[in-house]
């Protein structure tokens, strides 16, 4: 097996295209069977820990949210090591308790789009990951560990709509979902929630709030301008949180329920699994050969 070159894998969402503090950085460009992540990765030291990051959008966010090649991203990290997905993306709340500078730390999520690939399966094999709780309780607890040391607010748990995008919520939307019981909207996250859940990654992501969508009475509908406002204020305390989860992750996801996602997934009798399709899936599947 090739040397683990990270344990930790940063996405960084709007507003948060690199990382500082890390040390002894080297970018290096990751190939994968699903083509090309979305940019370089910056292979680094923070907090004494191997960390990989990469930036969603790329840099200068030139990538749509329903361009994402997110099974390039997830992955990109399994092929380095990683063990533990730390996402950050900007969010609308849904709710008046979760102002714009908050942070939540969503456990449920809500598939509101219809132009995404979030499966590493199909060509010739099937599988089914359970999915009933789709982040990691112990990379959220990091999380959540992280804005304490901090000293920003950071709600554990909530859900999160994942829409489809660019375009921002019609009112009438905005309040579907409010009458839901959401907590947050986004564009990105389920899909990575996905992906790194059939790569037994443990994922969690931390949502930034950066406006009340447009239900809010009396908040202007959502401009761009303001959101880029508070994703600036956020970054900052953003990057805090991160190095204090990171110093609260456990060394390996292995206790985690994540780590082991795939033992009993797979449906297809491996004699009919297709030459192609096994040698793709090889950094998934070897772990179960035998």
């Amino acid at each position: 097996m090739a040397q683990q070159q990270a344990e930790i894998g940063i996405i960084g969402g709007s507003g948060l295209y690199n990382m500082p503090g890390l040390t002894d950085t080297t970018e290096i460009t990751v190939d994968t069977p699903f083509g090309a992540p979305s940019e370089t990765i910056v292979l680094g030291t923070l907090e004494g820990r191997k960390v990989a990051f990469l930036a969603r959008h790329g840099r200068g966010h030139r990538i749509l949210p329903s361009e994402l090649n997110f099974r390039a991203n997830i992955y990109a990290m399994k092929s380095l090591g990683v063990e533990f997905i730390l996402s950050i993306s900007a969010v609308g709340s849904l709710k008046a308790e979760h102002k714009p500078t908050d942070f939540v730390i969503p456990d449920q999520f809500i598939d509101r789009t219809f132009a995404r690939n979030a499966t590493f399966f199909g060509d010739g094999i099937v599988g089914h990951v359970a999915f009933g709780d789709p982040v990691c309780a112990v990379a959220a607890k990091a999380f959540k560990q992280g804005c304490d040391d901090a000293g920003v607010v950071g709600k554990l748990g909530g859900t999160y709509v994942n829409m489809e995008g660019p375009q921002f919520s019609t009112r009438a939307e905005s309040n579907l979902y409010r009458s839901w019981g959401a907590d947050v909207i986004g564009m990105t996250n389920l899909q990575e929630a996905k992906l790194a859940r059939e790569a037994e990654i443990s994922y969690a992501t931390l949502a930034m709030v950066t406006d009340y969508d447009c239900w809010y009475e009396g908040h202007d509908d959502v401009t761009v301008d303001q959101v880029i406002k508070v994703i600036h204020e956020n970054t900052a305390n953003a990057q805090r949180v991160l190095a204090g989860a990171i110093r609260a992750l456990p060394k390996s996801n292995s206790d985690t329920p994540c780590a082991s996602a795939l033992k009993y997934a797979i449906m297809t009798d491996k004699k009919l699994i297709p030459a192609a399709t096994r040698e793709k899936l090889a950094i998934f599947l070897d772990k179960y050969e035998g």
